[in-house]
């Protein structure tokens, strides 16, 4: 049995969304797709020779990085103003052409920072609160169908893109080996969905 390919709805995008950096909904529509695409290619080549899909090798935590790098490069590829952040782990993860020497910066302030989750609400950990542009994608995985092939693809269910201040978030407490975090507290995650580009 063929796997299925996933198209994104262009339905489902919020016109009357306001962006920064002149970015267009269409950069947006054109990235997801490639994700999807890719999926599918990967997917398709996978299950060719017996294998599990992709979708089922990765675990969480590093499904949401792959996706959050995947749309970084592709959206940059798309966007009139935005490039990748050339600074290996650099804040933020797109910014702006030209402001920084070789779109290169450690800590930077003109930009947009990327995140990929599949929590309900949006609530991601970043290392530290801020005042930003952030852009979170929701996704689903389907993993409990059976059999396996018959499995819905990835998808896309929700994109937010909207400008948060350091008194959006909540310091997350950990112990002496843990890494301190800040999360978008309710009232920074509401103000976050209120910007809303996409609603599957």
């Amino acid at each position: 049995m063929p796997l299925k390919r996933n198209t994104v709805d262009a339905s489902r995008f919020n016109p009357a969304a306001e962006l920064p950096y002149q970015l267009r909904i269409d950069d947006f529509r054109l990235a997801l797709q490639d994700v999807y695409d890719f999926f599918y290619d990967v997917n398709e080549h996978l299950a060719g020779k017996g294998l599990q899909r992709l979708d089922d090798m990765l675990r969480p935590a590093i499904m949401s990085g792959v996706l959050s790098d995947m749309l970084t490069a592709s959206l940059a590829t798309h966007a009139r103003v935005l490039v990748e952040n050339a600074y290996f782990n650099g804040h933020p993860d797109w910014v702006v052409q030209g402001v920084y020497p070789k779109n290169s910066v450690k800590a930077g302030e003109k930009g947009v920072e990327i995140k990929s989750t599949r929590k309900k609400g949006g609530a991601v950990d970043t290392h530290e609160a801020r005042e930003q542009w952030m852009c979170i994608f929701l996704y689903e995985v389907d993993t409990e169908s059976e059999p396996a092939i018959d499995r819905k693809p990835m998808a896309f269910t929700e994109v937010y893109l909207g400008h948060v201040t350091t008194d959006d978030f909540r310091k997350n407490t950990r112990g002496e080996l843990g890494t301190r975090t800040a999360t978008l507290h309710a009232d920074g995650i509401k103000k976050l969905r209120e910007r809303w580009i996409y609603l599957a």
